[in-house]
């Protein structure tokens, strides 16, 4: 796999009249790992919607490899390779691991599920879901109902919903959120293998792994970009230590 560019432009969301995201510029090179970090309420969570197409742009542009996706829905970004997991895990938990994944599967590949394709093209999809099911370290948990899923098991699943689009740019946001300290190494290890070959912006609000993961990282704070650099040029970013002041930097 071939990692992705992903740049924006002036990129501005409002909400009637407050502007969460107020002309953000960025270029996400490809191959590496962005956190994108800030206060509550700095626009991450908002900057990451408009960049997947999950948010109304009021002005700016969104480009994938070079070419504007600004107008596209989030169905054609996600076909040209723009994957995303939410803050909020999106399963369903009464249908098994694998279950979970050969739908997400169907969905990616045929708008409705084809009933005249021959069983050897449903093959394709279970071989599909199960090498992601290898790929987020599920294969032992493939026939339990995702609702006795461990939270963290849970948002692994969720991570695995995202990859079936095969996507080179991949936004994350919030993968270890609930996730038990026990449990904590194992998803750190799973942030690891899934970037390889991907551009990733991670939004996460442990400052320790932000730390240990990332290549770069983007400080947003009140819906505008304050400051970018590797982790070592961000912990001494007096800046950034002021606008963290009441928060757990």
């Amino acid at each position: 796999m071939t990692a992705g560019s992903l740049s924006c432009e002036n990129i501005q969301v409002s909400f009637g009249g407050l502007k969460a995201v107020n002309g953000v510029s960025y270029d996400f090179k490809p191959g590496l790992l962005y956190g994108l970090i800030g206060p509550n309420g700095a626009g991450k969570t908002t900057l990451m919607n408009a960049l997947s197409g999950h948010a109304v742009l009021s002005g700016g542009r969104v480009r994938l490899d070079g070419q504007d996706i600004t107008n596209l829905s989030v169905h054609r970004r996600t076909r040209k390779g723009l994957g995303r997991s939410f803050q909020i895990t999106k399963i369903f938990a009464g249908m098994s691991v694998l279950e979970n994944l050969q739908i997400a599967a169907f969905a990616h590949r045929h708008r409705v599920q084809p009933f005249w394709l021959p069983a050897s093209r449903f093959a394709a999809v279970r071989e599909q879901a199960e090498q992601v099911l290898e790929e987020v370290e599920l294969s032992a948990l493939a026939h339990r109902p995702a609702e006795y899923l461990s939270h963290g098991d849970q948002r692994a699943l969720e991570v695995g919903l995202s990859l079936l689009s095969e996507p080179s740019v991949l936004l994350l946001d919030e993968p270890l959120a609930g996730v038990g300290h026990d449990q904590l190494e194992k998803a750190i290890g799973l942030i690891s293998r899934i970037v390889k070959g991907r551009t990733v912006l991670l939004i996460e609000h442990n400052m320790d792994v932000v730390m240990q993961v990332s290549d770069e990282i983007v400080v947003m704070v009140q819906g505008q970009l304050l400051a970018s650099g590797s982790p070592d040029d961000i912990r001494g970013n007096a800046e950034v230590r002021a606008a963290y002041l009441g928060e757990e930097a």
